[in-house]
């Protein structure tokens, strides 16, 4: 109690001092909502939310696994498979050994918004080329991802260069296997990648507001200049965004913002800009109760009272004429440091994963070679090459050692479900991410690499030494605490 009391004082404290912030707010709140209510919801710990990562396993198995360590996990009703959950005790999520496998995503429950408009009757989903142009730290890229049950290609751009090796680091962790990322500012592709994307998410930088119940700090710097510069980058953004969208193609706009300016203004500016080729897609009937939010022009504008959540703005666009291109194509870029692997070793690599581990490498996919190294890109990949820089495509999934192939971690956690795997215990799981070797009984033959498992779903790879478990395990996942999730059972 003496934690929540501290917290809602920081909280009043920072609003009572931010005036410019409730004249403001009080303009945009919708006629049926009360300021009173958003005080008394913005004031309340944020309940906490996940997403299950179907790319290894299906909500149903999560739950059954769960429940008897005492989760509940209450249904999000935009999402299905994003859930409320409570804990008997608490639980430190982020070091769970689900968590730290890949099992789930801590995601708030507003920010599973904008994937979920996105996906609505969007025709081809699991074969379409998105781009998610604010990717960073990857809450809804790996959603998109699993909409899209790892194909098609989606790219992922993130304008922080620290913020790109995050990005990169959750995509390995849930088993994303058909993205390419890239690091720019996203103003650019509407020039780089003209008309190329079926669907766009640009969940855009803003003043934040909406975040207020996890961080009273975001209102600490409010102002209304400071807003007013934020919406300038925005406009710049979207009509990038609309740009690089094909004719027909479906670009959501999405802040964690509460101001009409940040939000609906923006979106009518692309309206103004282009008024035969933007049609605003209404939202009111995405999920039960989302009419609740649902303002004149079809667009999602959450307010905390509406559904206990945190702040959240979505509009859907859709393109439906098209747009002349602003600028001349660029010019190709060259020295693409990757070539095509030649038959003979496509068989060598597809045979020794097969034959080592059981695992088939997807049939859709491009096994490239850069130096000593095999990657796998997305398929559709081919055209974008030489139009712009990637940071990272696809994922390196093995090396060419002298005496055979040596198969890469993240490879073995996107393609290892379904495998030849040697299933560990709890303590064992968190023995082995804590980089140490594991004991065998007496009395086994050596049988070298395997894949080591728990839930039946990869950890990443051991040798076999007959005596024990050698880890293998890359240093920079070696994690000093693991929390035993068997702990949250009263």
């Amino acid at each position: 109690m003496l934690v929540i009391s501290i917290w809602l004082s920081t909280w009043f404290k920072m609003a009572l001092l931010n005036q410019d912030f409730i004249d403001s707010i009080t303009q945009d709140m919708p006629v049926h909502l009360s300021m009173d209510d958003f005080i008394q919801y913005s004031s309340r710990p944020l309940r906490t939310s996940i997403r299950v990562n179907t790319l290894k396993i299906s909500s149903a198995n999560f739950i059954a696994l769960m429940q008897p360590k005492g989760w509940t996990l209450d249904p999000i009703p935009w999402c299905s498979d994003g859930f409320w959950i409570s804990l008997d005790s608490d639980v430190q999520l982020g070091n769970t050994l689900e968590h730290l496998q890949g099992l789930f995503y801590i995601q708030e429950a507003s920010s599973m918004l904008p994937p979920r408009a996105l996906f609505s009757q969007l025709n081809g989903a699991e074969n379409a080329t998105i781009l998610d142009m604010a990717a960073a730290p990857g809450s809804k890229t790996t959603q998109i991802a699993a909409l899209m049950n790892n194909s098609g290609l989606l790219i992922a751009n993130e304008y922080s260069s620290s913020r790109v090796k995050v990005l990169h680091a959750n995509v390995q962790r849930m088993g994303v296997s058909n993205t390419a990322l890239t690091h720019f500012d996203a103003r650019v592709f509407g020039e780089y990648l003209y008309d190329t994307f079926d669907a766009i998410l640009l969940d855009a930088p803003c003043s934040g507001e909406g975040t207020i119940r996890k961080d009273p700090s975001a209102l600490k710097n409010w102002s209304t200049e400071s807003s007013q510069s934020i919406v300038a980058t925005q406009k710049a953004l979207i009509e990038s965004a609309f740009l690089a969208l094909k004719t027909g193609g479906t670009l959501v706009y999405s802040t964690c913002a509460l101001s009409r300016v940040e939000n609906q203004g923006v979106c009518q500016h692309l309206k103004a800009l282009y008024p035969d080729a933007v049609e605003f897609e209404s939202l009111a009937e995405l999920f039960t109760d989302a009419d609740k939010a649902c303002t004149t022009e079809g667009f999602l504008h959450v307010w905390p009272q509406i559904y206990d959540s945190e702040g959240f703005f979505v509009a859907k666009i859709r393109k439906t004429a098209d747009i002349d291109r602003q600028v001349a194509e660029p010019r190709k870029q060259k020295n693409f440091p990757f070539t095509q692997a030649s038959a003979q070793s496509a068989i060598e690599l597809k045979a020794y994963f097969q034959d080592t581990f059981a695992i088939t490498l997807p049939a859709q996919s491009l096994i490239m070679v850069r130096e000593q190294e095999f990657w796998l890109f997305p398929q559709k990949i081919q055209g974008l090459i030489g139009r712009m820089r990637f940071q990272r495509i696809g994922m390196k999934i093995a090396d060419a050692l002298k005496h055979g192939l040596k198969a890469q971690h993240q490879a073995i956690l996107a393609f290892g479900a379904g495998a030849s795997m040697v299933e560990l215990s709890s303590a064992q799981a968190t023995e082995y991410l804590m980089g140490r070797d594991l004991p065998l009984e007496p009395g086994q033959k050596p049988q070298g690499e395997v894949i080591v498992s728990y839930h039946n779903s990869p950890l990443g790879l051991a040798k076999h030494l007959g005596k024990r478990l050698k880890n293998s395990l890359p240093r920079e996942l070696v994690r000093d605490k693991i929390v035993d999730s068997d702990a949250s059972k009263s």
